[in-house]
């Protein structure tokens, strides 16, 4: 079963439940019994990781006025990939 949102003028949005593909453009409202039109919402994001959330709506507050950024974000440390050491039959060896 998928859920669908419903917007209705007078009380607001609401959701039904119908299976995958099955829901009408438009129903009544359980409230007052007006005419509702659907409305599209994005998908359940519970899945995913807690920083992709908080990004995403960070994203949807700063869609229409940006943040001001005075300057360019602090450079990561490089790290140097760690060399094992080599066993004494390998070191003689010639090295890459």
């Amino acid at each position: 079963m998928a859920r669908y949102d419903y917007r209705c003028d007078h009380d607001g949005v609401f959701e039904i439940s119908r299976p995958l593909g099955t829901a009408p453009a438009s129903v009544p409202c359980p409230a007052c019994g007006r005419e509702t039109r659907r409305v599209f919402t994005s998908p359940m994001l519970t899945s995913i990781p807690r920083e992709l959330a908080v990004a995403i709506d960070h994203e949807e507050k700063t869609r229409h006025e940006p943040d001001i950024v005075t300057s360019l974000p602090p450079a990561p440390a490089r790290k140097r990939t760690p060399v094992l050491p080599l066993t004494p039959k390998l070191r003689r060896l010639p090295r890459p």
